[in-house]
């Protein structure tokens, strides 16, 4: 697995909410023009279309993926083509099929077309009920109860036997619930702590559909994006783990969310209507210990709550002034 110049670069799932951003910042560091962002169906961004390459590929159809990797002479692919949690258990069948036959066809193509390196990202949704709930080790027990989680633990297994059988390059990070400004939430059970600055700058209020003691591992998107490039550029032999890192920020319950909030908005106020997906989130850790990530290539994140809060609201409220929150 040496070490060579990445030429180009994939992304798949690039509308998504962390892939737009990723995307952005591959762009930004490596040249637009070598970044191929891909779709499957939801319409890219103005600016995601007009910065650079843009393609529709369905990742579950292995031709696609191989048209678009040949056409633009793919080097190295970010594989963020996903279902998630809450919409995985409305489609759990939808959410097999892209999460795993979609895993395997971009698995398959980078061995065949020896491809420099793929990211496999996991999750926190690939624990359990009989995962320990306070800093939950990096190797410890796995057993969730959604279709998304399954697929989350049967694809950093794949991802690593295709580490160790076929000598492919593959890394992955388990985000936590990631906080973004930039693109809404799309179905995760973690939606809420995004949704929560969007209505306390546009109503000073927000309806929870989580119980507030609900505490959960979260990170602010320019950490995740940074743990992410981090972690693909870090050198191949300083890793013992390939595609199972804990990642960790901040964990927060969402009293603590609102109270953030409330600082910085007068008045704020949250109210607690739990649905479906408390049982998701019940299933949870509270905290991860990350010390594989930091002692095997040097994860440390940059945002705490307050800093992100006020980061979040400072972006939303310009947004807000232009009409673009309504």
């Amino acid at each position: 697995m040496a070490q060579k110049e990445t030429k180009r670069i994939l992304v798949t799932g690039a509308v998504g909410q962390i892939g737009s951003e990723l995307t952005m910042a591959l762009r930004d560091k490596y040249g637009a023009e070598n970044v191929v962002a891909t779709g499957r169906k939801t319409a890219p961004s103005k600016q995601l279309l007009e910065s650079g390459p843009f393609e529709f590929i369905d990742v579950a159809k292995m031709e696609t993926v191989e048209a678009v990797i040949d056409k633009y002479d793919i080097d190295t692919v970010y594989h963020m083509a996903a279902i998630l949690s809450a919409v995985g258990e409305d489609k759990p069948w939808l959410c097999w099929d892209v999460n795993m036959n979609g895993l395997k066809n971009v698995l398959d193509v980078g061995v065949a077309k020896k491809l420099h390196r793929i990211f496999v990202p996991s999750s926190i949704a690939a624990f359990g009920p009989e995962t320990p709930l306070n800093d939950t080790p990096n190797d410890t027990i796995l057993k969730p109860k959604t279709m998304y989680g399954v697929t989350k633990v049967a694809g950093e297994l794949l991802a690593d036997y295709y580490v160790k059988r076929f000598g492919l390059d593959c890394r992955g990070v388990r985000y936590p619930g990631i906080i973004s400004h930039e693109t809404l939430p799309g179905g995760g059970t973690t939606d809420y702590a995004v949704a929560i600055y969007y209505e306390a700058v546009k109503q000073g209020k927000y309806e929870c559909f989580v119980k507030e003691d609900t505490c959960l591992p979260m990170m602010y998107m320019p950490d995740a994006i940074k743990a992410t490039i981090d972690l693909m550029e870090a050198p191949f032999e300083n890793l013992k783990h390939y595609n199972d890192f804990n990642i960790a920020a901040m964990s927060f319950s969402v009293t603590e969310l609102a109270a953030s909030i409330a600082k910085y908005v007068p008045g704020f106020t949250c109210t607690y209507v739990p649905d479906s997906r408390q049982a998701i989130a019940d299933s949870w850790p509270n905290s991860i210990d990350d010390t594989a990530a930091r002692e095997e290539w040097g994860w440390a994140p940059a945002y705490d709550l307050d800093a992100m809060t006020q980061d979040m609201l400072a972006a939303l409220r310009k947004k807000h002034e232009e009409g673009l929150l309504d």
